[in-house]
């Protein structure tokens, strides 16, 4: 049986604060830690550059953290990237993808800044960007999409979850619909992966990104990049570790994943997120998802039938909630939930003005849960919100 009580253990800091902004990043529980405490105290090397015992140690556990992350992702570990974050690993396949002047690429209106602005960069290539918007809700209908390609469409990208609205779209209809179209997609797993299961052999996306420091629980300055057919997209980083040879003429790349990853990589970074992943494995990720929208649900019913309090998203969220006290300002908001009783949300715009403009509103307060939320911290947000709305006039 799921012991929240027990999780909280591995997470400090939970005993001074109610943290509610895991969707811009959670915290990394105690043996991720200790993993990457290891490396520096006991065998700190080079990843791939040298023959003695430190370098073999730190590679073979830097390629053991790999594998651990393609198993619990059901993906292959040879198309399967570390990167610093998922803005790194969206940004390797907008600048390294085969383009051609006259194509074109759709989004959705609420993807995170991460997934809009490398494609609106394309424009200087003459790619053109297509948005299609959501409901109210922040739910995208999949036929929306499918309606949006033409025969100039090479690429969809789209979120898995809003992390604007909390909305869960419907990604296996979506890529099943993008495919028949003969055309590639990108998922952005940064609020699904860890959150709920994610086996990318079944979804089948031709490009998965994710961040290491949210639902994975590693450290920030980690993310992946799994890409179907690797081949298919030129590096953007060029350097150390990433050529088979190297001639005054010219080089010749490893083959994936070395060749995305020139220069030292985050060896430590990449260690305790393998060790992160490690430990949502064995809770369970299926119990974790049904925790978090447990307590989201519940939390915004909740702050909805607060008087000047407005909830938004659909019924049927993630673990995302996000709400306005009418007639204040997020911040403000967020600022008395901190400074009166320790409540960590975010406010404002969350990095995706565009979903937050389509509401009409200035920002929201956002409270994002996790695996070591509990309902006493549900309680504790919406009792203080409601004391927080009788200082509106």
């Amino acid at each position: 049986m799921y012991d929240v009580h027990s999780v909280r253990e591995d997470f400090p800091v939970l005993k001074d604060v109610t943290y509610l902004d895991s969707a811009a990043t959670t915290q990394t529980p105690v043996p991720a830690v200790k993993a990457m405490e290891e490396f520096f105290y006991k065998y700190a090397g080079n990843h791939g550059r040298g023959a003695h015992r430190l370098a073999r140690e730190t590679t073979n556990r830097y390629e053991d953290a790999r594998e651990t992350i393609a198993d619990f992702l059901n993906a292959d570990a040879d198309k399967t990237v570390f990167t610093r974050n998922a803005t790194e690993s969206i940004n390797i396949v907008s600048r390294g993808f085969p383009w051609k002047a006259g194509d074109n690429v759709i989004v959705t209106l609420v993807e995170h800044h991460s997934n809009q602005l490398p494609w609106m960069r394309l424009k200087e290539m003459g790619v053109e960007l297509k948005i299609v918007k959501p409901d109210i809700t922040g739910i995208v209908d999949p036929q929306d999409i499918a309606d949006a390609i033409d025969d100039r469409t090479r690429l969809v990208a789209a979120n898995h979850i809003s992390n604007v609205f909390g909305s869960i779209q419907d990604i296996e209809r979506v890529i099943k619909f993008v495919h028949k179209e003969d055309v590639k997609i990108l998922v952005d797993g940064s609020q699904s992966a860890g959150h709920m299961p994610t086996d990318l052999k079944s979804l089948d996306p031709d490009f998965f990104v994710t961040p290491g420091h949210k639902g994975l629980l590693g450290p920030q300055g980690t993310g992946i990049l799994f890409m179907k057919d690797p081949d298919e997209i030129e590096p953007v980083f060029f350097g150390g570790g990433m050529v088979n040879s190297v001639t005054e003429s010219g080089y010749v790349p490893e083959d994936s994943p070395t060749k995305f990853e020139a220069g030292t990589p985050n060896i430590p970074g990449s260690i305790g997120l393998g060790r992160a992943v490690e430990y949502v494995r064995d809770i369970g990720v299926l119990d974790i998802e049904k925790h978090e929208i447990a307590l989201a649900r519940d939390a915004a019913k909740r702050l909805d039938e607060l008087d000047a309090v407005e909830v938004y998203g659909p019924q049927e969220r993630s673990g995302v909630v996000p709400f306005n006290v009418v007639g204040m300002n997020s911040h403000d908001v967020a600022m008395i939930l901190d400074q009166t009783k320790a409540i960590c949300v975010r406010s404002g715009y969350h990095c995706a003005m565009p979903g937050i403009n389509f509401l009409g509103v200035d920002g929201t307060v956002r409270a994002s849960f996790a695996l070591y939320n509990t309902e006493e911290e549900v309680d504790l947000l919406v009792d203080t919100v409601s004391k927080i709305t009788s200082l509106v006039d």
